[in-house]
């Protein structure tokens, strides 16, 4: 007895150091370490710069500076000195402004545009499939823990059907297999019991890896298990992923870039000018300070034939906007059933959980009864090891079916790219 004891309080030690973590904690550790988040948060910088990048072009040149130091084996004339010399110093500045590109310089700005609303669109959609990922570990948690409670509930049942059995055998009411079939009901609690703190103990592993702990996390209780309706109607749930969802943005974003980029290639049909500007000075040390040279120059191109090369550059960019454009299509098309499904996911979940709270009520009362009846030996034990099995059937679908609509509205608040609810009510 001591030494069960002292297992038991061991136990209780050891959950009461697992550390406890929010909804709202857990999910936004878990994007901190997310591949896919870090990867957009990424994806985003780099679109940013190359915006920048794009639009110092329409005003500010290309700058470069350089200098060469050249070593002769025999002495020759320098001409920054005027000297005879071994040596030979030269420094130069150079400035390169594209004056007109045929529209390239606005179409690469456009499609760089457009990338960066897909890089953002990328982000969110990002964010909320790891917030999904993450939900989907703490629920486990949540109704791991209280599955756990059903099981013990279960087990303590069994247990005082047990010694009411073994009572009414004793007494001769009723024959030995009653207390058999019992004493086979807590053996089956007891081992449903064991697979239920695996279950527990598994979750919690796989929460604290999600949120970058070595061991175990506990998940912190919801203030509603069930959460509140979102109060969207079907054709507005459709209306605003088209409008705002991250899988919808990204593909008209895709589009917007294809076309641009088709801009973009038939500018090299066009004329290119560019200036250019050097400032040179020659000399035989550092800094130069001989004889200094500076030019201007204004150079204009024409192409003419460069062997189909920008026919073939320009083919493949229609190809990949006509691709673009065909898969926008098809998935706004996509939408309505993509988004009913979820809509209706979360529907008939939430109605499930309601119908599962009304189970457990009847299958309550029922088992009440039969236990009354069986110890007034009225029904066998059959009628109440059923009854009993009812009770844990409903108990553990009420439980499934609450964590169930929490999920079914994250699924539905990725899709469309907004929270309905708190995060951490």
């Amino acid at each position: 007895m001591m030494l069960g004891g002292l297992l038991v309080a061991v136990a209780m030690m050891a959950a009461d150091s697992v550390p406890r973590l929010t909804l709202a904690q857990a999910i936004d550790r878990a994007a901190r370490l997310d591949p896919n988040y870090i990867r957009s948060l990424g994806g985003v910088a780099n679109a940013e710069w190359a915006r920048k990048s794009a639009r110092s072009a329409f005003v500010l040149p290309s700058l470069s500076v350089g200098t060469d130091l050249s070593k002769y084996s025999v002495e020759i004339f320098n001409t920054g000195t005027g000297q005879r010399a071994t040596s030979i110093v030269s420094a130069r500045a150079d400035a390169r402004f594209e004056l007109f590109t045929g529209g390239r310089k606005l179409a690469d700005l456009k499609r760089i545009n457009a990338e960066l609303e897909s890089a953002r669109a990328t982000e969110t959609q990002a964010r909320f499939l790891a917030a999904l990922g993450t939900e989907s570990d703490f629920y486990a948690v949540l109704g791991g823990r209280e599955l756990l409670e059903v099981a013990r509930d279960r087990l303590r049942r069994a247990q005082e059907q047990l010694v009411v059995a073994r009572a009414r055998v004793v007494s001769g009411a009723v024959v030995q297999t009653d207390s058999l079939q019992v004493l086979l009901e807590v053996n089956r609690a007891q081992v449903s019991l064991l697979r239920e703190e695996a279950n527990l103990e598994v979750a919690r592993l796989q929460l604290g890896r999600r949120v970058g702990e070595a061991g175990p996390v506990d998940a912190a209780p919801l203030d509603s298990v069930l959460p509140s309706d979102p109060g969207l109607t079907l054709p507005s749930a459709v209306s605003l992923a088209l409008e705002q969802g991250p899988e919808y943005r990204i593909a008209r974003s895709n589009e917007t870039a294809a076309a641009a980029s088709v801009r973009a290639r038939m500018g090299s049909y066009l004329p290119q000018a560019t200036l250019s500007a050097n400032i040179s000075k020659f000399g035989d040390a550092f800094f130069p300070s001989g004889l200094d040279r500076a030019s201007l120059t204004l150079s204009v191109q024409y192409p003419i034939w460069d062997n189909l090369t920008r026919e073939l550059n320009l083919n493949r960019a229609k190809t990949a906007r006509d691709l673009a454009r065909a898969e926008r299509v098809d998935l706004e098309r996509a939408a309505v059933v993509d988004v009913t499904e979820a809509y209706q996911a979360h529907r008939t979940a939430l109605a499930s959980a309601r119908y599962a709270e009304q189970a457990v009520a009847v299958a309550q009362e029922n088992f009440r009864v039969q236990q009354a009846r069986y110890r007034a030996g009225a029904s066998t034990i059959l009628d109440l090891l059923d009854g009993q099995s009812q009770l844990t059937g409903a108990q553990a679908e009420l439980v499934q079916a609450r964590y169930a609509t929490r999920l079914a509205l994250a699924g539905l608040e990725a899709l469309i790219g907004r929270r309905f609810h708190e995060i951490g009510e």
